[in-house]
């Protein structure tokens, strides 16, 4: 397993901004995909976006357009960009490591990157919060 430390939680006024990095303990070469979850009170942990080594990426319906995932392998590091916050993104951020490849999904008007289940993730960080105030 890989060791994952979360930063750049915070408290922020709706429409806001913050960026959450995730330093990796090493490099995550054979990680094939990374990701970012979050957790609410009272609700169960939930995807947020995801990126495969190629730099394929997949994100909630309810972030996007707003929130960007990058990675950064020369510095270990995940990032995401979070932009116009609104209070229902208040959670605990956690990012994730050792997931597999994203899978594509067809439809009609092409095709999109499926979000990978928490179970498919093999390494986890602590959390970082994130509170938007309205």
């Amino acid at each position: 397993q890989v060791q994952l430390v979360e930063s750049g939680g915070g408290s922020v006024q709706s429409g806001g901004s913050l960026r959450l990095s995730c330093a990796a303990s090493r490099y995550t070469y054979g990680s094939v995909c990374m990701g970012w979850f979050r957790q609410a009170p009272g609700k169960e942990r939930e995807g947020v976006a995801a990126i495969d080594s190629d730099g394929s990426t997949s994100y909630a319906d309810s972030v996007k357009g707003r929130f960007t995932i990058a990675q950064d392998n020369a510095k270990n590091t995940l990032y995401l960009q979070m932009n116009s916050l609104k209070p229902e993104d208040t959670a605990m951020y956690y990012c994730a490591a050792d997931g597999p490849p994203l899978k594509r999904t067809y439809y009609s008007g092409g095709y999109y990157f499926q979000m990978p289940a928490i179970s498919d993730f093999g390494s986890w960080g602590q959390g970082t919060q994130v509170t938007v105030s309205s």
